[in-house]
């Protein structure tokens, strides 16, 4: 198994489009065809759209954009702004009449830091069609990534500046990557060594445990802060139905697990969209255990990737 870019994988592009003074923005994946996609959503609060085309008794075979934003549910509307592009390039579901874009989208809370009230609109998200391209992506504070923050636990006088990563592998001709953008109220652990890398700090700017945190207030309930979710993509080039990439994208969660504590919270409302690109014929085992790992690796990369931000530290800016 070796490393790979993300767009290694084949068959989409991405763009970005951000309000950096709002601290705000969306990511979009536009796909070179009718993509096959599955979603499994496991925190508390989401805020996404056309989810139920991805259930596999739904008659849409696949989706032509997946977009990824912040603005909380505000943000649900840039999906208009990529049925527009892409209906003016005559690209959707044949009606007669015209063709209707298939765009799903999940939207991250972000309206604490910045402008609560600039919120990513289709306008933003034609531009990050306009965007869009095979290159490399960019990561950090972009996108979706713009707005994103950790270890919200204790308020945001604590919290750290998160962004959008991406990470991707390939194991013979199979290939699996993933793309998210990293808004947890928990704290983010190096998949490799266990290390706690982002999340609650101290008051001296160092970094606490928000599961210990949790478990000292066992006995005096604590109202958690509800600006989270952690939303992301896992895309491979095997070839997948509906049905088996709702299986990916379930055990892609377990890269939450295993980087993000907590995860899948009340609080949170994080999901993870799996969507196949290619015609490999690939193991849905293989393939879900690969996209856990990707997306583990993806997390670490968000984190790592963000730049201090709005008066909120990044991992990079941590005294070692």
């Amino acid at each position: 198994m070796k490393e790979i870019n993300i767009m290694e994988v084949g068959g989409f592009k991405v763009g970005h489009a951000q309000n950096m003074e709002a601290a705000t923005g969306c990511t979009v994946m536009l796909f070179d065809r009718v993509a096959p996609a599955g979603v499994d959503v496991r925190g508390g609060g989401p805020a996404s759209r056309e989810t139920p085309l991805l259930n596999p008794v739904s008659d849409a075979k696949g989706i032509h954009a997946l977009v990824l934003s912040g603005g909380s549910a505000f943000g649900l509307d840039a999906a208009g702004g990529v049925m527009k592009y892409l209906e003016e390039r005559d690209i959707g579901f044949d009606v007669g009449v015209t063709k209707v874009p298939l765009v799903c989208q999940s939207s991250l809370f972000d309206l604490v830091i910045g402008r609560c009230d600039v919120r990513p609109d289709q306008a933003m998200a034609y531009a990050a069609c306009e965007a869009a391209s095979y290159d490399a992506m960019e990561e950090g504070n972009v996108g979706a990534g713009c707005g994103c923050t950790v270890g919200k636990y204790r308020g945001v006088d604590f919290c750290m500046k998160s962004g959008i990563g991406s990470y991707a592998v390939q194991a013979g001709d199979l290939k699996v990557g993933a793309i998210v953008a990293v808004n947890a109220l928990g704290d983010v652990y190096d998949l490799e060594t266990g290390e706690e890398i982002a999340g609650l700090r101290t008051p001296e700017g160092g970094l606490r445990s928000t599961e210990e945190e949790m478990w000292n207030d066992v006995d005096n309930m604590h109202d958690l802060f509800t600006g989270n979710t952690t939303i992301g993509m896992v895309v491979t080039n095997a070839a997948m139905d509906k049905a088996l990439l709702n299986k990916v994208a379930s055990m892609a969660h377990n890269g939450y697990a295993r980087t993000i504590r907590p995860v899948h919270t009340t609080a949170d409302g994080d999901s993870i969209y799996a969507v196949s690109t290619g015609d490999l014929q690939g193991d849905v085992n293989i393939v879900g255990t690969l996209a856990a790992y990707v997306m583990g690796k993806a997390i670490n990369q968000a984190v790592r990737t963000a730049k201090g931000m709005c008066g909120f530290p990044a991992a990079v800016d941590l005294k070692k």
